[in-house]
């Protein structure tokens, strides 16, 4: 009695935990996650400003570097930086005293080479008057005089050159400015030995030729087959704010460089001094009239430090399109790429969308 009991208490017991308010669930008619939904914008094809306003920097017209030719000790400086010189002016002077040994063990030679020569020329001309009886002198013998002569003569000749070299030399001990400029750095005292072919080394001084600077402005790849080299640039100096200048491009590159970018540089007077090399300017560079560019609204660019992209939606899909920024004005932004005027972007978009992703 008791078994039927504990068996009946089983009973209702799976009843009830069969018939609670939990049912299984069927996954096949869950609903599917529901595409995205993004702010879209346009790829707009505009014509370029009439102009591009890109950085630029003052250099000097001429800059060089002052290093000696010859191994020695700085006897004298007679410039210091900010001190402004004259083309040929002397600059340092150096000593070498080894040179002045040099210079007259040369001149020995020299003499000596001199002498041999003046004797030899004597004795074959003695021997050729005597030639002129005949059977005096062998045809052999005046030969061989000539032949030493003339080998006498060449020697002296070499020894001469050797002295004019040792003297060249000690022209070297005199360095001179190579134009008129400006010395802006010196690196060197009195008593320092100097010597040259280090690369290591600073040099001695540097030299700027200030009185005509270069404003050197480095154009986009983009841009560089829209740019209007005939027409007149106007630039404004940071450092001088509201003085607004014009001029023409002086040269340019005609190749890109590391940057992807072409070199173009502006001269500009420097009558009064007020300029200085390492000022940057905002330069407004012409345009090509009629050159086109694709723009897209600036919060449609994604950045990375991998990659700039923006997002087209073709077919409900999101599809990634890597680009190069151009000029940036208030609302959009010059790009390079794969795109097409009209196309659909993303606005605000984020790095987590993927390639395919469902947009709407």
């Amino acid at each position: 009695m008791k078994y039927k009991s504990y068996s009946l208490i089983a009973a209702i017991s799976l009843f009830a935990a069969c018939s609670g308010n939990q049912k299984p669930v069927d996954l096949t008619t869950q609903p599917k996650k529901a595409a995205a939904k993004y702010q879209i914008g346009d790829v707009t094809e505009k014509a370029l400003s009439s102009s591009a306003r890109l950085p630029g920097q003052l250099v000097p017209f001429n800059e060089v570097n002052l290093f000696p030719k010859v191994n020695g000790f700085v006897k004298e400086i007679l410039v210091d930086r900010g001190t402004m010189v004259k083309k040929g002016q002397l600059l340092v002077t150096l000593e070498a005293p080894e040179m002045a040994t040099q210079l007259e063990a040369a001149n020995s030679r020299y003499l000596q080479a001199k002498e041999s020569a003046q004797a030899s020329a004597e004795k074959y001309d003695r021997l050729k008057e005597a030639a002129k009886e005949p059977g005096s002198v062998s045809p052999l013998d005046l030969d061989n005089a000539s032949a030493k002569m003339k080998a006498d003569q060449a020697l002296a000749q070499s020894e001469l050159s050797n002295v004019g070299s040792v003297k060249t030399m000690q022209d070297y001990l005199r360095i001179y400015a190579p134009f008129d400029g400006m010395i802006v750095q010196r690196n060197v005292s009195p008593g320092a030995l100097v010597a040259p072919g280090k690369a290591t080394d600073q040099p001695m001084l540097i030299l700027q030729d200030i009185h005509k600077m270069r404003l050197t402005v480095f154009i986009p790849e983009n841009y560089v087959d829209k740019v209007d080299l005939n027409q007149p640039v106007s630039f404004t100096f940071n450092a001088i704010p509201g003085q607004a200048q014009t001029a023409k491009i002086s040269r340019s590159a005609n190749a890109l460089g590391s940057m992807r970018s072409e070199a173009i540089e502006i001269d500009v007077p420097n009558n009064n001094g007020q300029l200085k090399p390492g000022m940057y300017a905002e330069v407004k560079i012409p345009m090509l009239s009629g050159s086109k560019s694709l723009q897209v609204p600036n919060n449609a660019i994604i950045r990375s430090t991998e990659r700039e992209y923006v997002i087209t939606v073709r077919q409900g899909k999101a599809n990634l399109v890597d680009i190069k920024e151009g000029l940036a004005g208030n609302d959009s932004t010059e790009v390079f790429g794969d795109l097409n005027a009209n196309d659909k972007v993303l606005l605000h978009a984020s790095d987590e969308i993927k390639q395919g992703d469902d947009v709407q």
